[in-house]
């Protein structure tokens, strides 16, 4: 149960949150065998690669190794970089008009973010939502992940917030169990109709 009166400030995830992010938007294009395109996400540019990623790995180094042990394999490996762009489909409408309606509302919003720091400077000027937050921690930059307790502590202690007065938007049950952990409110991303739900029930819109 959130304490209606002492929530103020919204923090979002971007990755499936806000942008519409999948690998398979772009492999699709590249796999004319959809099991085949599993098999190199689920063997060769993996989840857990990707976290790597995420953590600040760079995309050259990463992209070599891989290409080093799967020579075959090595254009679709090195689309993961080079075509990295359209591995997303574009902005989540419904979310991205939630935080529209919070901006003009003055709520102070922030983002803590699972995404390579190369990729997202790279991705910022593609959408203009970017520039309503008043501070961001990218996973890529400070070479932690979501949900070590640590990349929210950093959020939080670099921003001089509450972690009371915050409430978390992530897609990934882990990563809310995170917040909740440092003290934080948050919330399992679903669909913007339930996000836009509990935003009502806290009085932020």
């Amino acid at each position: 149960m959130f304490v209606k009166s002492h929530v103020t400030t919204v923090v979002f995830d971007v990755g499936n949150v806000l942008v519409d992010w999948n690998p398979r938007y772009l492999y699709r294009k590249l796999f004319d065998d959809s099991q085949a395109m599993e098999r190199f996400l689920g063997e060769v540019c993996t989840s857990d690669w990707n976290l790597e990623l995420d953590r600040g790995r760079p995309f050259a180094e990463a992209v070599a190794e891989r290409v080093a042990l799967y020579p075959d394999l090595a254009d679709l490996i090195r689309a993961y970089d080079t075509r990295w762009d359209e591995m997303i489909a574009g902005p989540i409408a419904g979310t991205v008009a939630l935080l529209e309606r919070l901006a003009a509302r003055e709520t102070p919003l922030y983002a803590l973010t699972n995404f390579s720091d190369e990729k997202y400077v790279e991705t910022v000027p593609r959408f203009d939502f970017f520039q309503r937050f008043a501070g961001v921690v990218v996973s890529g930059r400070v070479g932690l992940l979501k949900p070590d307790p640590a990349i929210y502590r950093l959020l939080l202690e670099s921003y001089g917030l509450d972690p009371a007065a915050c409430i978390f938007i992530d897609d990934s049950a882990a990563n809310v169990e995170g917040a909740r952990a440092v003290g934080m409110h948050a919330t399992r991303f679903e669909s913007p109709e339930q996000v836009e739900r509990e935003l009502r029930e806290l009085a932020l819109l």
